[in-house]
């Protein structure tokens, strides 16, 4: 397995990046490997910035252009595996339509679309993924553990029963901080945080030992959609966590 950071949280606490090479070595400085997505505005910019991580020895998974398209050709052309599945509006039957067009597109290309279950999204439950994923069977998964757990589901039951739809995987911690507001207005019910910090009993741990089981052999990502102190801190700890755990 390959650990990196997922860096949506980052963006958030700094208001965006302002220079990435110094983000990665910051991130290799405390343990990690890559990030998720290579932001690119042009092909001469992704070739660019793959080039500058692969130089400071940090790696990634997936390319995010433009547009959906240019997305799936920077990825294939750079090698890697999977763009994240798009899909509009809350309407089940179309985001399953959506994503098998998608998928379809990808392999043309030799990679694979792979949806990231969310909250408040068309598949935020356990039951929900598990129907997406068996209407959408070509579509991988990019397994969000705090997302799933947070609605009632359990993320190593997932990697136990669908480990060849894996295309990589988030870690997160989930803490309730108002326990009368319904997970229907989740941001306000309570927030993302560091691994081990939660309190709704999410075993991230046992995430990892049951991907180490099944013999998992991409990438893990860390990521703190809310951090209330430099994003460095956090992630240090969920590190330390992850060592802890074996990793």
């Amino acid at each position: 397995m390959k650990l990196g950071i997922a860096d949506y949280g980052m963006n958030v606490w700094e208001g965006a990046c302002y220079d990435y090479e110094e983000r990665w070595l910051s991130l290799k400085g405390i343990g990690y490997e890559g990030m998720e997505r290579l932001h690119a505005v042009s092909a001469d910019d992704a070739l660019c910035r793959a080039a500058r991580m692969r130089r400071v020895g940090m790696g990634f998974a997936t390319c995010l252009g433009p547009t959906p398209e240019l997305s799936i050709q920077w990825t294939a052309a750079l090698g890697k595996p999977y763009v994240w599945a798009q899909g509009s509006g809350p309407d089940f039957d179309i985001f399953c339509r959506q994503a098998n067009i998608q998928t379809a597109a990808c392999g043309r290309w030799g990679i694979r679309a792979a949806l990231h279950n969310h909250l408040g999204s068309p598949v935020e439950s356990q039951e929900e993924l598990e129907a997406f994923l068996e209407r959408c069977p070509e579509c991988a998964l990019i397994l969000d553990t705090a997302h799933l757990a947070a609605a009632g589901g359990d993320p190593a039951e997932i990697v136990r029963r669908h480990p060849d739809r894996l295309a990589s995987v988030h870690l997160k911690d989930w803490l309730v901080t108002d326990a009368s507001v319904g997970l229907e207005n989740w941001p306000r019910r309570g927030r993302f945080c560091e691994l081990g910090a939660g309190n709704i009993g999410l075993d991230n741990a046992a995430v990892m030992r049951e991907l180490t089981r099944i013999g998992y052999d991409g990438w893990v990502f860390v990521e703190h959609d809310t951090h209330l102190r430099d994003p460095l801190t956090d992630l240090a700890i969920s590190r330390e966590y992850l060592r802890r755990a074996g990793h």
